[in-house]
Order: C-alpha cells, then structure tokens, then sequence
C-alpha cells in the first residue's frame, strides 16, 4: 500500500516504539493507554485533533514530531502503540 499517508511499517514501528518509551519515561504509560481506550469512539476524529495538539507534542518530543501524527491518526499505529505500551508496563525495571 502506498499513498500520502502511507508510512512503511518498519518506520511506523520505530515511530510507535519512540513515543512509547518517551511516555514510559514521563511515568505516563498507563494514563495514556487508559486515554487511548476511552478515545476509541473519537479516534476518527484524530487527525483534526492531531493538528490541535501539535505544538504541545512538539514541547514532549523536542520538536521532532515528524510521522507521529500520522501514527496518531491511524488507528493501527494507535493499536500498535498501545501494545507497546502494554509491553513496556510489564518488563521490570530498576526503581532508583
């Protein structure tokens, strides 16, 4: 499949694998996959809202956003972003 909005999946697996490491590392992993299951009814609406909080994921990522709103508005990137996020919540970590 190709198109505007295509992103190949290894890309997309990279974007999903960043933006959930960078929320694990804010210590919002499970905050956002409870947003992310209540958002299921709006997701079509989520490229809109991907262009309202653009400058606030700007500020999260540093500036350096390019393909997670399209991994944002697709409803397999969000899928797969929740997986990770599943996944990430279950490996142990090191508590300082």
């Amino acid at each position: 499949m190709t198109g505007p909005g295509y992103i190949h999946e290894d890309v997309q697996d990279d974007l999903v694998d960043a933006v959930a490491r960078e929320i694990q590392l804010r210590g919002l992993t499970v905050s956002a996959v409870m947003f992310l299951e209540a958002s299921r009814p709006y997701r079509p609406l989520g490229g809109q809202a991907m262009c309202f909080f653009d400058p606030l994921l700007r500020g999260v990522f540093t500036g350096d956003v390019a393909g997670v709103d399209r991994v944002m508005a697709d409803e397999d990137g969000i899928e797969r972003l929740i997986e990770r996020l599943e996944e990430l919540d279950e490996e142990p970590t090191w508590d300082a």
